[in-house]
């Protein structure tokens, strides 16, 4: 079985040359060919952009979608995370790659049959008494049957196509050494960090991959809604489950992508609304584990305005620290307070010293101000806050990428809640949960978590400070102990000290000479040059010699 590899066994050397011949040739035929000889890769090129083609009339995001498209299902999805980072790359791109979606043509049942006699050998149909030969639905990674098990229960199985990790692996290949050479031969591409984004990206896969992995998140949601019995979450066969071949409960309700979902008998469309959207809210704030693509093909509305979730190989992780965070952002927003929100921000990101908080939030305004108290109709609350980490980006504030994927969630959650009411507004709805919030974030119970994690960590320091004291002490009394002080551009202050000094001494030598002279001027009455005894005149002659010298000097000093 093949898994991905890392990304640091994938970068080391090019194992698929040939697949970099057609990465390369694709992009220069879409007009990327001056970029490829300016990496050293003009050699791959076999087709160049010609002149008289439609395409040059295009703008370069858009060449970049269509190469994208063109070079499959690795670029696809690579353009797919990209259209959700516009902290990474540019407004015009994100709208572009936003386009992208995954076009698969459907495999043949006997291919995915073959795959799944090689998961489950000769067992295969003493596990499953059926499985529909036509796909519920076919993507670049995977395909989904409905089946059978044995014991008569209605099941979807989810198939990964046979040959995917292989051709995931050649294109990460590629994009590591495509990466490298961008960072070195094109060095504007290095604040967008390209070798960073491969390997988010691998990250991203990784994970995708591994129906194992899946098949835990799945139990993880289920444990967290196990007291509500309003949100399903399918149950699944570990038994039947292996890291190629996902088994699970098949749902008895109908996806939101359905134009019949909300036509059923005795829905209420705000009781979906408000049940999905707690939901969705405690996840992020209670559980600190939400599904990072609840599309409406994701969300089932079952009976008695139950939900159904489904596909859950995308989720985001917060912590406390970030749940707060995004709390305070949110309250932020409704009170249209953007210093706050400016502020949420530089906590969470890196510590950067290049930041303007002022700046920052002003721009936040601007950005925001024009859109607020209007509907979903009008405005996607989402996409804003997605577009506020690129302005993020350009004060130098790092958005976390739990942040960006929750952000993500968000215009999903607002696709979904459009699907339903056309008027929605998730900012109004969500503030609807503040109380509860409130009491997740300081209820006596949280309090009491909160000091005894604090109780904790302090007795752990107290009893480490003795150690480290004594410790420290006896490496300030070693003999060899010398502090060591670094001082950011010391070589120029070494430098400007060194010429400072030289200054000083000609200054001593020159003062010597003219005192010397003058002495000489007023005692020696023989050996005149004009006038002037001879000693003092070559003593005034070097000091002023010297006293040119010293002047340059002073002039060049840096």
């Amino acid at each position: 079985m093949t898994a991905l590899k890392t990304g640091a066994q994938i970068g080391k050397t090019l194992k698929n040359a040939a697949r970099l011949r057609t990465i390369v040739g694709v992009f220069a035929k879409h007009g990327f060919h001056k970029v490829a000889e300016k990496v050293k890769l003009g050699k791959f090129i076999i087709e160049r952009l010609n002149s008289s083609s439609d395409i040059e009339t295009l703008s370069m995001a858009e060449r970049m979608r269509m190469s994208f498209e063109e070079l499959g299902p690795t670029f696809v999805k690579l353009g797919q995370l990209l259209a959700t980072r516009p902290d990474l790359v540019p407004e015009e791109y994100v709208n572009e790659f936003e386009k992208l979606h995954d076009r698969v043509q459907p495999l043949p049942f006997s291919v995915v049959e073959e795959v799944l006699k090689e998961e489950f050998g000769n067992t295969l149909y003493q596990k499953f008494e059926s499985i529909e030969p036509e796909p519920l639905g076919s993507a670049s990674i995977a395909q989904v049957h409905r089946a059978k098990l044995a014991t008569g229960e209605a099941v979807v199985v989810k198939v990964q196509r046979p040959g995917i990790i292989q051709t995931i692996n050649d294109d990460l290949n590629v994009l590591y050494l495509l990466a490298d050479l961008l960072i070195t031969y094109v060095p504007e591409t290095r604040p967008f960090n390209p070798t960073g984004i491969v390997d988010e990206y691998f990250r991203t896969l990784e994970l995708e991959t591994n129906f194992i992995v899946e098949a835990n998140n799945i139990r993880r949601f289920q444990e967290n809604f196990a007291s509500d019995d309003t949100i399903k979450i399918p149950k699944v066969y570990l038994d039947f489950t292996t890291e190629r071949v996902l088994t699970m409960e098949m749902l008895p309700g109908v996806p939101l992508s359905q134009e019949s979902s909300m036509s059923q008998q005795g829905l209420d469309s705000k009781e979906v609304i408000r049940r999905g959207l707690g939901a969705y809210l405690k996840m992020v704030f209670h559980d600190g584990l939400f599904h990072g693509d609840l599309h409406a093909g994701n969300f089932f509305v079952l009976p008695d305005n139950h939900i159904g979730l489904i596909d859950f190989g995308v989720v985001g992780r917060l912590n406390s620290r970030t749940q707060g965070a995004i709390a305070n952002m949110l309250l932020a927003l409704s009170k249209e307070d953007y210093d706050r929100l400016a502020f949420e921000y530089v906590d969470l990101a890196p510590f950067s010293d290049q930041v303007n908080v002022d700046l920052f939030a002003k721009d936040l305004r601007e950005l925001i101000a024009p859109f607020f108290g209007l509907t979903l109709k009008n405005v996607n609350l989402g996409k804003i806050l997605m577009k506020s980490s690129g302005i993020a980006a350009r004060h130098h504030i790092q958005v976390p990428t739990e942040l960006m994927m929750f952000f993500k969630s968000i215009v999903s959650i607002e696709g979904i809640g459009r699907k339903i009411d056309k008027d929605f507004d998730f900012l109004k709805y969500s503030l609807e949960f503040a109380g509860e919030l409130a009491k997740t974030q300081f209820g006596p119970q949280r309090v009491m978590n909160d000091m005894s994690q604090m109780a904790r960590e302090s007795r752990a320091f107290l009893n480490a400070l003795p150690r480290q004291l004594n410790f420290f002490f006896r490496k300030v009394n070693s003999p060899e102990h010398a502090f060591k002080l670094k001082i950011a551009e010391i070589k120029d202050l070494r430098r400007s000290i060194e010429v400072s000094f030289n200054l000083l001494f000609l200054g001593v030598i020159i003062s010597a000479l003219i005192m010397s002279a003058s002495f000489i001027f007023v005692h020696d009455t023989v050996n005149h040059v004009w006038g002037i005894p001879t000693a003092s005149f070559v003593g005034y002659i070097l000091a002023g010699v010297l006293g040119l010298i010293a002047f340059v000097n002073y002039i060049r000093k840096p």
